[in-house]
């Protein structure tokens, strides 16, 4: 939308929303507004390093509070536990929970991959003192790369369940359109050796392409080894004892109106 590259520019060139907050009080405050879960995270990251100056997320939080509005987080930072007080006050009405990704225990493998998300010792210690203060949380084992992290399965599931995760779900990798060719130059970059034969096995649960945009199946993916993979989980699901669901969230207390006004009266 905005020419720009899903390289550097993703993460060099950032757009921010100051008056987020203002925007949502506004939109939740509306006559005949039906609440439904808002989630964060889906296309990118709430808590990234900006965050540490804009505290938008914070801000967003407060008035989910506010307004007993559902809300769910996904994140790969343990940035997240500075907002430990408001989840917690969120969870305990039934209001939030937070899915961490694992996409490596491997430290040196994660600076390669993720160079400037939080180490995976640190995102599962947040997944333990987040259920420490009584939020629930899954661990998210994405994006899987076949022949690069995928035979590290069994090891995050035990971790993740060490950690007091509620259920582990797993995402195959998605190469959407420029990230394609991206990823391809970091294969190149750091495991020439394998590069063909990763992009083969990706093609082979992508239905022959790089990617699959579908709904239905872009999450999930396609075929034998696609099927192998859920599978491990599953299996290691079962083992290790996190086959849990993360709650539904109730929006039933949601507060019509803007609570500051109700407070007045």
């Amino acid at each position: 939308f905005h020419n720009l590259s899903p390289g550097l520019d993703f993460e060099t060139k950032l757009f921010a929303k100051p008056d987020a907050p203002r925007l949502l009080r506004a939109e939740l405050s509306k006559r005949g507004y039906t609440p439904a879960t808002i989630a964060m995270g889906t296309n990118t990251d709430p808590y990234q390093p900006i965050e540490d100056q804009h505290h938008i997320t914070r801000a967003l939080l407060e008035v989910m509070l506010e307004f007993r509005h559902p809300v769910s987080i996904v994140t790969k930072s343990d940035r997240v536990l500075r907002d430990l007080d408001l989840l917690g006050a969120l969870a305990a009405q039934g209001l939030t929970h937070v899915g961490i990704s694992v996409t490596t225990l491997d430290p040196v493998l994660a600076r390669k991959l993720e160079p400037r998300a939080s180490a995976p010792a640190r995102r599962l210690a947040a997944v333990a003192k987040l259920r420490a203060a009584g939020v629930p949380v899954a661990v998210l084992i994405a994006p899987i790369i076949p022949a690069i992290t995928d035979h590290e399965i069994e090891a995050i599931v035990e971790a993740a369940a060490g950690a007091g995760a509620l259920g582990v779900y797993a995402i195959p990798v998605r190469l959407p359109n420029e990230v394609a060719p991206l990823f391809r130059d970091w294969l190149a970059t750091h495991y020439p050796d394998r590069a063909a034969h990763v992009m083969s096995l990706i093609r082979s649960i992508r239905d022959g392409r790089d990617n699959d945009p579908a709904f239905g199946s872009r999450m999930r993916g396609s075929g034998p080894y696609a099927d192998l993979i859920h599978a491990r989980v599953a299996a290691a699901r079962r083992r290790f004892g996190v086959e849990g669901r993360l709650p539904p969230l109730d929006p039933a207390a949601f507060r019509t109106g803007d609570p500051r006004q109700l407070a007045l009266l």
